[in-house]
């Protein structure tokens, strides 16, 4: 093995031994800390608490009423269902706001007026219209998904080579065919890092909306845990949110990937 070799797989191990030790010396430090007595168990569960009620909860549903898989389930089935709302209103939207005049006119001063709204704001509203239902917690997650995917898609196709769009005119292409043959595929990785922006925000604003009016759910079950003084249900309720938004993180990364390996094939 060469010495160029060597180095690089000594970087790769550390790249992948360094985020480890991170996490653990993090999670250790926390168990002392607990264990100690430099924090009361009233104030913070110590992480070998949240991992045994982490386990109990899967086949108890009490002290609230349902199982975790229960709870994460109907977060998630709340949060995709905004999430792809704001897809295929969001996105759509911002590239025609990039390419079309009339298009830009005519939206974005409404979305310029409606965006520095927080999504919680809209909450007292949301639940005078829908209730606390899903319809409502599905509005909320949409409002607050739908900023990313109109600005990442109106930014790319702003970005788009210039010196593509002289060409195409140069070889006859008419205005539709160069939005579809040369912007959209131009904005298409601005347009996928809207899809990670816009899950987070999604994912956030489906825990404020339950922590404030749910009947299920992940922040409902930390609004629980508040509610009885339980420091563990309430720090499980937010590793799970964590642990669950990773992975839907880490999914929508690899179909990132998959789409623009075949795209640049």
């Amino acid at each position: 093995m060469s010495q160029y070799q060597q180095v690089k797989t000594h970087r790769q191990r550390a790249l992948i031994l360094l985020p480890l030790l991170s996490l653990s010396l993090f999670f250790l430090s926390w168990e002392l800390i607990v264990d100690m007595g430099l924090v009361p168990q009233t104030l913070l569960a110590s992480p070998s608490a949240v991992v045994e009620l982490f386990f109990a909860k899967l086949a108890n549903a009490s002290p609230d009423g349902m199982l975790l898989q229960e709870h994460a389930w109907i977060s998630i089935k709340e949060a995709f269902l905004g999430y792809f709302l704001a897809l295929a209103v969001g996105i759509p939207l911002g590239l025609a706001m990039g390419w079309f005049r009339l298009a830009e006119g005519l939206a974005r001063p409404i979305f310029e007026f409606i965006r520095p709204i927080p999504p919680i704001a809209w909450i007292p509203l949301t639940i005078y219209w829908f209730g606390i239902g899903l319809t409502g917690k599905v509005f909320i997650i949409w409002i607050g998904g739908i900023v990313p995917c109109v600005i990442n898609s109106y930014v790319g196709v702003r970005m788009t080579n210039p010196v593509f769009l002289q060409m195409g005119r140069l070889y006859g292409a008419t205005n539709w065919q160069l939005f579809w043959t040369v912007c959209i595929p131009s904005a298409l990785p601005m347009v996928f890092g809207a899809l990670q922006i816009a899950l987070a925000w999604c994912w956030m604003n489906l825990v404020g909306a339950e922590l404030l009016a749910a009947n299920g759910g992940l922040g409902f079950l930390i609004q629980c845990g508040r509610k009885l003084g339980r420091p563990d249900l309430v720090v499980l309720g937010m590793v799970t949110v964590a642990m669950t938004g990773v992975f839907i993180g880490i999914l929508i990364h690899y179909v990132e990937k998959k789409l623009l390996a075949g795209m640049r094939r």
